[in-house]
């Protein structure tokens, strides 16, 4: 099934290779469109010869100011056809972070949609960057929009140059460069391709922004195996259920906060997706209660549960729940485990000693691991060397043989990895060290709770105060606290606000930095 990916190969000829298979085949279907393989690598040729001749030569690095658009897939096809690397950004990051990661990943040209017009000018002012603006309708056609020469250039085939490069937050305020090269991602596609039984008939998801990686999951899987991406309109995105059997759908791939807000909305009827085979989540912690609603509603589908950070390639470690519910394993915190590593990696979890350890931090290592980040001071602390039984710092980029330390606590129980919450999300309350996420966890047992965050606020004492912010049904506060008798009592929360719904960051996460800010500011300490 995967023998279109070849080591010596990149995103691009692997794409070009399963093509020549599947020329026929439709390869994406968004925005009211559908393309063939034949016609997207046309597509993608000629959008090439426009970037060439915007740089004057070949460009290092294409910036996409666009969103869920053909302009965004046919210009990621596009970078990486003239051996660039591609660069996501998002209309809906303010112009300066765009600008930001635009300078600090050397791009020297971006292609704009509709979404990213408005802020093109900002995020390419001064004169270095050029830009390549293309508009759906009333505009030219699409396909009068890149008339031209088709680039004729070699196909690309350097599997240690860059396939992209991807942003995540600095504690510093600046963004933090991941650059993944594309032998980061052969051992990964082949396996996802077997496992997951993609190929032509095949139709995959695609409800993430570029700026995430797993749409290059989503992408390629398709792509390198003759399979068709089906973008959602944003609004689709809100009736999962629907759009998966009007799609056609058989493998689905998102955050859990769409299956909490499609639950709520009531719109996971059982048995309404019968024909879903696949259905992966990831991103964020899955509540076991969450994905039966899920479940239920497709009967014939495989679940599996994806973790990995963006530095690990988009996701390192996965379990899949055992088809019969009944089996499901029941975790400390009622979240699915996040379970092993893929079988061409290795994890570690080493405890505050630097010792392996049954509870502690997850450690990754392997082919799909990043080669350090674009700023070198940022590597500081994040890996580490284990031998002889005690892991020891290696605070530059990363060596042969060293671990990733993925900043996430971890802990083994029944024989699989369960993912308890950040380090960093650790609190002293009263001189006792928590974590939010076993206060959360506890909360989601209450039925009237679907999603819940857990604040930790300063009091005008000084000392720390929790707050809860829950969504579903409002309940009294004794009957909320009613789920925590197992805690102490320093663990209880000192007050329950019921809200509609919680902040979700352009990834579809829960954005829990804009909830603390937006709490601040109605929150009055107490005395």
């Amino acid at each position: 099934m995967a023998r279109f990916v070849d080591p010596n190969g990149t995103l691009y000829t692997w794409m070009r290779d399963s093509a020549d298979y599947h020329l026929r085949v439709p390869a994406i279907e968004v925005q009211g469109r559908r393309l063939s393989y034949e016609e997207l690598l046309d597509l993608a040729d000629r959008l090439a010869g426009r970037l060439v001749e915007a740089c004057g030569r070949p460009p290092r690095a294409v910036g996409l100011l666009a969103r869920q658009s053909l302009a965004a897939y046919a210009g990621y096809l596009a970078a990486l056809r003239c051996g660039a690397t591609a660069v996501p950004l998002n209309p809906r990051f303010p112009a300066v972070r765009n600008r930001t990661m635009c300078r600090l990943a050397g791009v020297d040209t971006v292609i704009v949609d509709d979404d990213g017009a408005a802020q093109a000018g900002e995020v390419t002012a001064g004169g270095r960057i050029g830009s390549v603006t293309l508009l759906t309708e009333p505009g030219p056609p699409w396909y009068d929009q890149v008339r031209g020469r088709p680039w004729d250039g070699p196909d690309p085939r350097e599997p240690d140059s860059v396939a992209y490069t991807l942003f995540t937050s600095g504690s510093t305020g600046e963004p933090k460069g991941v650059q993944i090269r594309h032998r980061n991602l052969d051992r990964y596609l082949r396996y996802c391709i077997d496992r997951y039984g993609a190929g032509q008939g095949s139709r995959i998801s695609q409800v993430f922004e570029l700026t995430f990686d797993p749409s290059v999951f989503n992408m390629f899987v398709a792509w390198c195996s003759g399979a068709t991406l089906v973008v959602p309109q944003e609004e689709e995105v809100l009736t999962p259920a629907r759009f998966v059997v009007e799609a056609q759908i058989s493998h689905w791939f998102s955050v859990p906060s769409v299956v909490s807000i499609a639950r709520r909305l009531r719109m996971l009827r059982p048995g309404c997706m019968p024909d879903l085979r696949w259905s992966l989540f990831g991103g964020e912690q899955l509540p076991v209660e969450l994905v039966r609603s899920w479940a239920a509603a497709a009967p014939a589908s495989a679940i599996e549960n994806l973790y990995g950070p963006t530095e690990v390639t988009i996701s390192c470690l996965g379990y899949l729940l055992p088809a019969d519910g009944a089996a499901w394993p029941a975790t400390s915190n009622a979240t699915v485990p996040i379970g092993r590593a893929h079988p061409h990696l290795e994890q570690v979890v080493l405890d505050e000693h630097g010792v392996a350890a049954d509870d502690g931090e997850l450690c990754v290592r392997g082919p799909q691991l990043f080669d350090g980040y674009l700023e070198p001071a940022h590597n500081a602390g994040r890996f580490v060397r284990y031998e002889g039984g005690r892991a020891q710092p290696h605070d530059t980029a990363p060596a042969p043989g060293c671990w990733y330390r993925t900043g996430d606590r971890v802990r083994y129980e029944g024989g699989e990895l369960v993912h308890l919450g950040r380090l960093d999300d650790q609190v002293k309350v009263s001189g006792y060290r928590i974590e939010l996420g076993e206060i959360e966890s506890a909360l989601r047992r209450h039925p009237s709770v679907a999603d819940v965050v857990v604040l930790a606020l300063p009091a005008v004492t000084g000392e720390t105060e929790l707050h809860a912010v829950y969504t579903g049904d409002p309940a009294p506060d004794p009957a909320l606290a009613g789920v925590l008798d197992g805690l102490p009592s320093y663990m209880y929360p000192r007050a329950y606000h019921h809200r509609e719904t919680l902040p979700t960051n352009v990834n579809g996460k829960i954005d829990r930095r804009r909830l603390a800010a937006e709490f601040a500011e109605t929150h009055e300490p107490a005395g």
